[in-house]
Order: C-alpha cells, then sequence, then structure tokens
C-alpha cells in the first residue's frame, strides 16, 4: 500500500495497517464503515468531505497518510508483536526523513505496541520522533464503538488546532 506522503506535512496520520479493501483498491481507509475520512472533515482538517478515491489531495492541505504495518489483514488483531515493534521502527526512520510536524497515529493500542509505550493515552505524548511531535487519536474504525464520530472529531480537532499554531495543546 503506498503512502501518501511529502516532506514537511503538516500532520503524517498514522494508521494500524491496511484492511483488505484499502489493499485491493490501493486506497486508505477504504472501508464503507471507517469513519476516517468524515472525521477529518468534521474536525476541519478538510474543507469538504473526501472519498478514498482523493487521498491524494490530502497533500495539498499539508497532511498524509501512512501505516505502522504494511500487512493487509483483514483485522488488525491478526498482526503480530513483532510486526508492530518493526513497524515502529520502519515508521520512525520515515519520521525522520520526511519531518512531518506532527505524527498522528489512529489507535492507541497500535502506538502502544510500536513503541513499547504500554501506558499511552489519547492525546499528545511526551515521545518525540526528531523533532516530530506525536499524538496518539482514536481508531476511526467502525469496530470502535468507545468513540462516536462527533467526539473522535473533537479529537481530531485539538490536533488540528495544535498543528496550526505549532502548540503542543495538553502537553503539561
Amino acid at each position: 500500500m503506498p503512502d501518501v506522503v511529502t516532506g514537511g506535512l503538516r500532520v503524517l496520520f498514522c494508521g494500524i495497517n491496511p484492511g483488505l479493501m484499502t489493499a485491493a483498491t490501493g486506497h486508505h481507509f477504504a472501508r464503507p464503515g471507517n469513519r476516517f475520512w468524515p472525521v477529518l472533515h468534521l474536525s476541519g482538517f478538510t474543507p469538504r468531505l473526501l472519498k478514498p478515491a482523493e487521498q491524494e489531495e490530502l497533500l495539498t492541505y499539508g497532511l498524509g497518510i501512512t501505516n505502522v504495518v504494511a500487512r493487509a489483514t483483514a483485522r488488525a488483531d491478526e498482526l503480530t508483536a513483532e510486526e508492530y515493534h518493526e513497524g515502529g521502527r520502519i515508521l520512525a526512520g520515515k519520521v525522520e526523513r520526511l519531518r512531518p510536524r506532527w505524527l498522528a497515529v489512529v489507535g492507541v493500542t497500535a502506538y502502544r505496541a510500536a513503541f513499547g509505550e504500554r501506558r499511552a493515552g489519547i492525546g499528545p505524548q511526551e515521545r518525540t520522533i526528531g523533532g516530530s511531535r506525536i499524538w496518539v487519536l482514536p481508531n476511526p474504525s467502525g469496530l470502535n464503538a468507545h468513540w462516536t464520530a462527533t467526539t473522535m472529531a473533537e479529537e481530531f480537532g485539538r490536533l488540528r488546532a495544535a498543528s496550526q499554531t505549532d502548540t503542543p495543546q495538553g502537553l503539561s
């Protein structure tokens, strides 16, 4: 699954791994029940609701997409601890090379597994990669019933505000 990236992004969103529909279509967050695209719009990152096939338009807003693990699966729980760890290592190298202002990992479990941060929660993290700050966002999968599109959009909106001001909101 090719990344949607360029150097110097405002926010690089990082999914867990491609789902089967994403792998089949070549478009990130392609499964109809995934709330990434609606939440991106509701939070103010995009001026309109983008379709997965329009993912390249993200670059015009200073946004990009990658994944922690490249292997496509039906469910993220099919990934091994080794895949997460190796994915975190590769992701760190990518972030160091691309230098986004923020790395936004969508899924706290994926962030914990990839970076060994067992107590990490949603929101800005103390860890940085190079000069890039990290924000953990809720997983937009339709299977994540703990978060509604509205509450996810609020958290994505906090990141949007921080990325516009370069002030890591929520850090103490």
